[in-house]
């Protein structure tokens, strides 16, 4: 068995998330600078077992492709070489971050915590996660 890890990337930041080994719980792993992700990758692949990478493609409302998929383009491309055996699904992330956000104020988390942009990443990380086992 192996997990899932969804990359919800950004140009400031990128939120993580993680399945279980039976793909049954998605919980949040890590946020961190675009330019720090390979290094942590690395070192979680060599410890964790990760067959599948789901990452945010996005996208505007008419369907093209924001200025950040050059950067995500190039971040798959080094991945790929560093993990040939590993899955990597592009997932539409369209209205992610506002689904988030709506998630976190329903669940209750105080304002000091929701006004954390990590978090955000975080949760649409676990919502791409989400899309993806929804899709199969």
């Amino acid at each position: 068995m192996a997990r899932i890890l969804a990359i919800d990337y950004g140009a400031k930041r990128c939120g993580l998330a993680v399945t279980d080994y039976l793909k049954i719980s998605i919980n949040p792993l890590k946020v961190l600078e675009p330019e720090k992700l390979v290094e942590f990758l690395q070192d979680y692949v060599k410890k964790e077992n990760v067959d599948t990478l789901i990452i945010g493609w996005p996208t505007h409302a008419d369907g093209k492709e924001t200025y950040l998929v050059k950067e995500i383009k190039k971040f798959l491309s080094t991945f790929a070489q560093l993990f040939p055996n590993i899955k990597i699904e592009k997932v539409d992330e369209s209205f992610s971050s506002s689904e988030a956000k709506q998630l976190i104020w329903d669940s209750g988390v105080r304002k000091k915590k929701r006004m954390e942009k990590s978090l955000v990443d975080q949760v649409s990380a676990i919502l791409l996660i989400k899309r993806y086992l929804d899709s199969l």
